[in-house]
């Protein structure tokens, strides 16, 4: 590889601004990409948090020598928070996919 001269400007990859996360273009997605991403983001949001809210109901339980109901971890942790997450992957994903479809025109 030559060095770039002082002329050029060497290319670099773009992370910051709008439509990238951690240096990955999110505006590039087109509608049925974005509707993955942001259905997948809101499951394993749900999954996390059932999963850390099972684990302090074992402490707990553990803890106290109470009984919890584990499936209260589904139903008032994972569920709102998986909703919650998927909305506004939802949303934020549809106004890159809009902003991109205005740019188009």
């Amino acid at each position: 590889m030559t060095p770039a001269s002082q002329g050029e400007s060497p290319t670099t990859p773009r992370t910051l601004g709008a439509g990238y996360i951690f240096g990955i273009p999110m505006g590039d997605f087109g509608l049925v990409p974005s509707l993955i991403i942001s259905i997948a983001v809101g499951c394993g949001a749900f999954f996390a948090s059932t999963f850390c809210a099972i684990v302090a109901i074992l402490i707990y339980n553990t803890a106290t020598h109470h009984a919890l109901d584990f499936a209260l971890t589904y139903l008032r942790v994972g569920l709102p928070v998986g909703v919650t997450v998927l909305v506004i992957a939802l949303v934020y994903m549809g106004t890159l996919w809009v902003r991109r479809q205005l740019r188009r025109t």
